[in-house]
């Protein structure tokens, strides 16, 4: 609710969730990025950023990873794209020049704080709303998000929910201070050049079930 502050402590246990090693990861990042770098960049308190990145009142470094390729896609490229029209949903190419889509794994278990359920939710004192909230209202989940974290330590190596674009998969926020060194690493298959003319028809067959496609340029 983004009305409310967090209470004092969490009403239950936060619900702990482990990624076991050799969980496959997907990754829509910038190509100037290496694939497993985490974010050291905070985002505004108040503007701009995704759902639970740091900001200045707790700066870590995070990295934000589908559990399938379709999530990851769906959660960078259709975040901010209407579906209200039998017509294909056109994904701007300024949303995908410059990107990749990077297959990765994790090395080791990581524990993770799961927001998948009501109960997972309720047990931090928040509903649906924590992980289906838009953007206009990503400076109240990342304060939540804060909130969550500060009573999770030092276990919680991130959260995990269900896909907002994708409900039937899970996303994931990693904490680069509370992950290992190496927690992540990379297949080695190679990355989907997605503003490439083969990464883009690679892409637009994933967009394809979602009625999108990458606009004509």
């Amino acid at each position: 609710m983004p009305n409310t502050p967090p209470p004092p402590v969490p009403p239950d246990t936060p619900v702990k969730a482990t990624l076991p090693a050799g969980t496959p990861l997907f990754r829509v990042h910038r190509a100037e990025w290496a694939a497993t770098a985490f974010n050291s960049v905070p985002a505004g308190r108040l503007w701009g950023g995704g759902r639970f990145d740091a900001t200045e009142d707790d700066a870590y470094p995070f990295l934000y990873t589908g559990l399938t390729a379709a999530s990851a896609v769906c959660e960078s490229l259709l975040r901010s794209v209407p579906c209200h029209s039998p017509e294909p949903r056109p994904v701007p190419r300024s949303a995908v020049r410059g990107r990749r889509l990077a297959f990765l794994r994790l090395a080791v278990d990581l524990d993770v704080v799961s927001l998948m359920s009501g109960r997972d939710l309720a047990a931090v004192a928040q509903d649906s709303w924590l992980v289906q909230a838009e953007a206009h209202e990503y400076a109240f989940t990342r304060a939540w998000g804060h909130w969550i974290r500060r009573h999770t330590e030092p276990w919680a190596r991130g959260f995990v929910w269900p896909s907002k674009r994708e409900p039937a998969d899970r996303v994931a926020i990693l904490f680069g201070d509370r992950c290992p060194p190496g927690a992540v690493e990379e297949t080695g298959a190679p990355a989907v050049d997605l503003s490439a003319p083969e990464g883009e028809e690679w892409l637009n067959g994933l967009l394809r079930p979602y009625n999108a496609q990458v606009a004509p340029g």
